[in-house]
């Protein structure tokens, strides 16, 4: 008998459609949930106790071209293939207005090679803050999950923090952290890792994730009551996020030109070191197009 297939995911709005391939269309897996992101799946991967990963492309990528082989994954699948808007967050009643007063600051992140870590080098190399390649533009802070975040930027423990905007927004509203600035990722934004890309049971998933996108975008009305009752959103920022996110039509394999340019500029931004990282020992499963 088949094991149940271990895939971790964030429980935020672009799980959804995992969500409906699971409920509608027979996804045979457990789906466990990482809210501290891309980088604890990446140590769940290599300690075997997931064997999928859906998370943010600059995370693995990054965990790959330091790791290698000892990453314990390859790049197998696209999920989204609009970028992420990552917005950058401060305490409501802290006296940082703008992006530029960050210099030489306290960035709190979930954890060292999270997406929040990794792009916290990117909006340095954009502001020319980058020190020694591999040095750390800011005193990281690492803590956990996006609750000891918030928590952090008001208590001062952290200065800014970076976290997708649609999540981030709420709490904008609420007056609990204010938005100084924001940063698109120049790569389209989720992609899909296994631990084995010959693992049989991934085709499979596969064609089920691949329904349940189809059903996404067919039945956003149902998309949005699921977000706004199940997830930490309003219905109105679930129906507005809708109009700016784009999954992949088949999320099957990944492209080589995509993983190069996410190389190519975490490499500028000292986040990957060295030339002889390339795309192709990234991935296990390329795209033919």
């Amino acid at each position: 008998m088949t094991s149940l297939l271990r895939i971790g995911y964030v429980p935020e709005h672009f799980s959804t459609p995992v969500h409906f391939a699971q409920k509608y269309f027979g996804l045979d897996a457990s789906l466990i949930p990482y809210p501290s992101g891309t980088g604890h799946m990446i140590t769940s991967l290599q300690a075997g106790e997931i064997d999928v990963g859906l998370g943010l492309t600059e995370g693995w990528v990054a965990g790959l071209g330091k790791e290698g082989e000892k990453a314990g994954y390859k790049i197998v699948g696209t999920y989204v293939e609009t970028p992420l808007c990552w917005a950058i967050s401060t305490g409501s009643k802290r006296d940082l207005k703008d992006v530029s007063e960050l210099k030489d600051s306290k960035i709190g992140v979930s954890r060292i090679g999270s997406g929040s870590y990794v792009m916290g080098f990117v909006l340095a190399d954009t502001k020319g803050w980058l020190k020694t390649p591999g040095d750390p533009p800011f005193e990281v802070v690492p803590l956990q999950n996006f609750a000891k975040l918030r928590e952090a930027v008001t208590d001062g423990t952290a200065d800014f923090f970076m976290w997708e905007y649609f999540t981030s927004k709420k709490y904008y509203d609420n007056g609990e952290i204010k938005q100084i600035g924001e940063i698109y990722t120049p790569w389209s934004s989720w992609k899909i890792v296994a631990a084995n890309p010959a693992d049989a049971r991934l085709p499979g998933m596969f064609e089920n994730i691949n329904k349940g996108v189809d059903y996404f975008k067919a039945h956003q009305e149902e998309a949005v009551e699921y977000i706004s009752t199940s997830l930490d959103y309003s219905a109105e920022d679930a129906k507005a996020w809708l109009s700016t996110v784009r999954f992949a039509d088949d999320v099957k394999g990944v492209s080589e030109a995509t993983i190069e340019k996410t190389i190519e500029i975490l490499r500028k931004a000292g986040v990957i070191e060295g030339e002889t990282v390339h795309a192709i020992t990234m991935i296990g499963l390329r795209r033919t197009d």
